[in-house]
């Protein structure tokens, strides 16, 4: 027993797992501060495309399309800055597009605030012929 202990191997082990739970901790915090980043994103794009279809639909940029704004930031929870390619009656086949633009921050404990600027992009043509 008093070989095993002047061998001075048996706290290698030790540290060498404290290293690994510090790594793995700073991963874990790592994702749980970009992670949203992501949803948010991907949120972003289906605000984006929902956007596009109603005025896919409507063959309007207007009203509509405000109302429908509204409904989507209340169910998605996120309030992006919209600006659209044209307004007004669109006729049969032309096309519109939707540019969505928002910020978020990612933080990193006291480390500071990183702002990140997400953009979706969407495309359509108008389904409404206007005499």
């Amino acid at each position: 027993m008093l070989k095993k202990l002047k061998s001075g191997k048996s706290g290698e082990g030790y540290i060498d797992v404290v290293v690994l739970i510090l790594c793995a901790m700073l991963v874990i915090g790592l994702a749980v501060k970009v992670l949203p980043v992501y949803i948010a994103k991907h949120n972003l794009d289906t605000y984006a495309a929902e956007l596009v279809r109603e005025a896919e639909i409507t063959g309007c940029v207007g009203s509509d399309t405000d109302m429908r704004a509204e409904i989507l930031s209340e169910r998605l929870k996120i309030s992006p800055d919209i600006s659209w390619s044209r307004t007004g009656c669109i006729q049969l086949n032309e096309e519109v597009t939707v540019i969505l633009t928002l910020t978020m921050d990612v933080g990193f404990g006291g480390l500071g605030s990183f702002p990140v600027e997400l953009v979706a992009q969407a495309t359509g043509k108008s389904e409404v012929y206007w005499k």
